[in-house]
């Protein structure tokens, strides 16, 4: 049960109707965003407007990389329809996306592929462990402003999660 009242369907806004109503019929987290951002409906149209271009091609760290990582945040934040979105098919191979990810060291992922998703994790996990060492380490795979660019993607990732975690809009798998 959500920790936030859902509007009804019928009183939402063009634009959260129109994300309710083009859900999957299986993806009623989707909906439910929609319903419980009725008294802001721009915050969360603006939300995704930002988000969208720069996880699917705008910025300088490739649409494939931040999509490993999402995938690694969502199983760390239990977050079921996110681990099942494929925000980059074409990319991201479906057992790179169903497992792989989960088991970085195992997988046939480059070298700057694992660092970042030992990013992803350590800023999930234990953020206070990113230390200099780490970040030197980080820096033979990454420019400055991708480094950057790619802890904003992974922040953001960790964040919406647990707010959909937080207000029960999302059913989670497991606790971090």
């Amino acid at each position: 049960m959500s920790r936030v009242e859902l509007a009804e369907p019928s009183s939402l806004s063009p634009y959260l109707l129109g994300l309710h109503e083009g859900a999957r019929p299986e993806d009623w987290s989707t909906r439910r965003v929609a319903r419980a951002f009725d008294e802001n409906s721009e915050f969360l149209q603006r939300y995704l407007e930002f988000y969208y271009p720069f996880h699917s091609g705008v910025g300088l760290v490739e649409s494939r990389l931040k999509e490993l990582v999402r995938l690694r945040i969502a199983t760390l934040n239990g977050c079921r329809t996110c681990k099942a979105a494929r925000l980059d098919p074409a990319h991201v191979s479906e057992a790179e996306a169903a497992s792989e990810v989960d088991r970085a060291d195992e997988a046939p992922f480059s070298e700057r592929e694992r660092a970042a998703l030992r990013l992803a994790e350590t800023m999930a996990v234990d953020h206070f462990a990113i230390d200099d060492a780490m970040m030197r380490s980080l820096r033979t795979h990454f420019s400055k402003g991708e480094l950057i660019e790619l802890m904003m993607m992974i922040g953001q990732y960790i964040g919406f999660g647990r707010v959909l975690a937080i207000l029960q809009l999302e059913e989670t798998a497991c606790r971090i």
